[in-house]
């Protein structure tokens, strides 16, 4: 509970966040394309199906296609190519040295942000049908993204019959579905109709369903529904605190004396058992900013420490520094509040 963890960060905001994922339909339906489109706009940060990316680099492992055909498809939704996206035809299996693979690229790639493996069924190693074994294969690749702190998408099918719940519809055992951090089912209204619904479901996403509209003069899925905004609050007591240390660069008390401190930067107020969650939840926060928290126990009891220190962002002359060297910073927005070709 006193631990500040470094919070988990998106690839496509409100949809594939670190760990792993299975993006499912039935066959032919346009789940390659969907996919080089996401791996094409994180590697640009471009927003895909109206929502925002974070930029950085995507390997996409299109085991079922070749060189030719990935460049006719790449060609047909950009003329404009990145460095930051890479593709290959050929990798190992899980277990045999897929792993290892994916860790190599991220060693010569620190900056590996999301890998799409198209399709599953083309790295299992396992003959097995059954839950345990679906559930064992598929925690080598999630402890692999967690470890790394990456997105692993894995492109799977559906079963012909259809099911009232569209996670059912995901061929395999429930150990899949079990396993991964998330799952994305992409539904055509009617056979080649080029209109579906992207159900998806997961531990650090809310359940939504996106209709889609598939553009052929672009090659594209398009979102016809508009997204829900992310909410996002400003932070009185944090912005409080960021002026305070830049006048004082040092306390050290508890809760009540820290509210106490704060009275002279603002009217705002604030309570004791509220404090040490916002320091513990937003701390990876503040120390981007230059501020340093601990929560230790002395013999007079539990005290808050915030030191004020000189980070690569704070020294730097960019516009991250302007906010952290001002006297009067905006309003910070809480971390904890919802929100090669």
């Amino acid at each position: 509970m006193t631990t500040v963890y470094k919070p988990i960060e998106f690839a496509v905001d409100c949809l594939i966040a670190q760990g792993l994922y299975i993006l499912a339909g039935a066959p032919k339906i346009g789940k390659s394309w969907l996919s080089l489109d996401i791996c094409l706009s994180v590697a640009k940060g471009e927003p895909v199906l109206g929502q925002s990316t974070k930029r950085g680099t995507a390997l996409y492992l299109c085991l079922e296609d070749n060189f030719t055909r990935i460049q006719n498809r790449l060609y047909q939704i950009t003329d404009e190519p990145t460095d930051e996206l890479y593709f290959a035809v050929i990798a190992e299996s899980i277990g045999s040295g897929l792993e290892e693979q994916i860790e190599c690229f991220k060693k010569q790639h620190e900056n590996l942000r999301l890998v799409f493996i198209d399709t599953l069924q083309m790295v299992r190693s396992s003959e097995e049908i059954g839950y345990v074994s679906d559930y064992k294969e598929l925690t080598s690749l999630k402890n692999l993204a967690d470890s790394l702190q990456i997105a692993i998408v894995l492109v799977h099918h559906t079963r012909k019959s259809s099911d009232d719940d569209p996670f059912n519809m995901i061929s395999g055992s429930t150990g899949l579905s079990g396993c991964v951090d998330g799952s994305m089912v992409l539904l055509e209204s009617k056979r080649g109709s080029r209109k579906a619904v992207l159900h998806c479901i997961g531990r650090d996403i809310e359940n939504r369903e996106i209709e889609l509209q598939f553009d052929s003069d672009i090659h594209r899925w398009i979102a016809l529904d508009e997204p829900a905004e992310t909410k996002e609050k400003d932070n009185p007591f944090l912005s409080a605190v960021f002026v305070y240390m830049q006048r004082n660069h040092f306390f050290i008390g508890t809760a009540s004396e820290l509210i106490e401190a704060l009275k002279s930067i603002c009217d705002e107020v604030f309570y004791p058992n509220r404090v040490t969650r916002e320091l513990i939840l937003n701390g990876y926060e503040l120390e981007k900013q230059g501020i340093k928290f601990e929560y230790k126990r002395t013999h007079r009891g539990r005290k808050i420490i915030l030191q004020m220190v000189e980070t690569a962002e704070r020294d730097g002359s960019d516009s991250k520094n302007t906010a952290v060297t001002t006297v009067a910073p905006p309003p910070v927005k809480s971390l904890s509040s919802p929100y090669n070709a």
